[in-house]
């Protein structure tokens, strides 16, 4: 069969295009392991492009302009990273000395208070407690030969003594000075014979940590190098996509492309303002509480945030904990307070910074974070809002484009469509 001649060059350029989305797909699944370096360039990139485009406007080179936004942003983490770092340090080494004795209080005190308060209402069964059984130290037993034999209970060491013979010594009872000494000798030594016999590993442990570091600096590199090229290079890569398509669709095109950014602005920059300003509020309202480890828990209060609803939750949870350990009523202002930010967040911070582009209704948002944390774990959870905006644009802009094509439809379309009165 002869196909016209003006629909041959619109196969051809299917099944070109068909043949090279199948390629890209298969070599980005093959390589996935090289791609995080492209995905964090692409997100830089996409952070930092409205701030390199306002530099632009003051009559620099946009290469300039990508220098000189480099340089603010990184100084500015340098800067924080700088101020913060001891005071962090400190909060997380006494966190860490004392998180022996909160579990000792949970299991000695507060465990034990709550079984009484539930006794006392009849919530759990009072137990008696029985004796424990009693291990003799020693049992002298009759042999089948006639002889006696002596059994060593628990808790009892029999030790060779210096001068000859042997000693008797109770469980928790130190060591003479001549045992301590031979103890100390024989670990060095045995220190000694580990690191003779397993020089190779050490080694190799050692090469591994400086690859690590070696990596994580090169892929950080690469990573502020990509980020560089796309946004120097911008027009230049929406324009090959535009060129993909035919004169007419361009306008499509372009219109699905705004839609998509409209919706990623919120979700993406905005979100990453909200984080900063809820940091701010918890670093301020947890300090003014007497909340101990404040700039830890404000940290985590930030970090968490880039993940909507569920991060709230999670990290409020440590707040609260650590409010209990200093009395019910810290944590009970805590959590109120807590609340009380999330609510700005909710209706004030969101409408004003993410806008009604960015809107996805909340079943959304918990479907695409439990299936992206299901497939991809904290990666996953982390991008699934941005793919479910991006999912919601392209349902959006292709109804609109089959809605145009209804006339029953057409006039509600172009309501859609339209701007938002002033």
């Amino acid at each position: 069969m002869n196909l016209p001649h003006e629909t041959r060059p619109v196969w051809r350029r299917a099944v070109l295009y068909g043949i090279s989305a199948a390629t890209v797909v298969l070599v980005v699944a093959l390589a996935h392991e090289v791609m995080l370096p492209f995905v964090l360039a692409l997100v830089i990139a996409y952070v930092l492009t409205p701030l390199v485009g306002w530099v632009e406007t003051k009559k620099v080179p946009r290469g300039g302009a990508i220098v000189l936004v480099y340089v603010l942003v990184l100084g500015s983490i340098a800067l924080f990273a700088r101020l913060t770092a001891p005071r962090v340090g400190q909060e997380l080494g006494a966190l860490r000395r004392e998180i022996p004795e909160l579990m000792r209080d949970a299991r000695d005190v507060w465990l034990p208070a709550a079984e009484a308060r539930l006794r006392a209402v009849g919530l759990a069964p009072s137990l008696g407690e029985e004796p424990a059984a009693h291990v003799p130290a020693f049992v002298l037993r009759e042999e089948p030969d006639g002889g006696l034999g002596l059994d060593v209970g628990s808790g009892v060491h029999v030790v060779a003594s210096r001068g000859g013979g042997y000693s008797i010594r109770s469980g928790d009872e130190k060591e003479e000075a001549y045992d301590s000494s031979r103890t100390i000798a024989d670990a060095v030594g045995a220190s000694f014979a580990y690191v003779q016999h397993n020089a190779l590993e050490l080694v190799r442990i050692g090469r591994d940590i400086l690859l690590g570091l070696s990596r994580a600096v090169f892929i950080f590199g690469i990573t502020l190098m990509l980020a560089a090229y796309l946004m120097l290079t911008r027009e230049r890569i929406m324009g090959f996509f535009e060129s993909l398509f035919a004169p007419r669709k361009r306008p499509d095109f372009r219109s699905l492309v705004e839609r998509v950014d409209r919706g990623l602005s919120g979700v993406v920059r905005g979100q990453l303002v909200i984080c900063l300003i809820n940091g701010a509020f918890c670093a301020i309202g947890f300090a003014l509480i007497g909340l101990k480890y404040w700039p830890v828990l404000a940290i985590v209060s930030t970090v968490f945030s880039l993940i909507p609803i569920f991060g709230s939750i999670v990290s409020a949870v440590p707040a609260v904990l650590l409010g209990l350990t200093q009395s019910v009523g810290t944590a009970v202002v805590v959590l109120l307070f807590i609340i009380g930010v999330h609510q700005v967040e909710a209706n004030v911070l969101n409408p004003k910074i993410m806008g009604d582009s960015a809107k996805i209704h909340p079943v959304l948002v918990i479907f695409s974070l439990l299936v992206g944390e299901h497939f991809f774990q904290a990666v996953g959870a982390l991008l699934a809002v941005p793919a479910m905006s991006m999912a919601q644009s392209l349902f959006l802009h292709f109804r609109d484009v089959v809605d145009r094509d209804d006339p029953e439809r057409a006039s509600e379309a172009r309501m859609r469509e339209a701007p938002p009165p002033e």
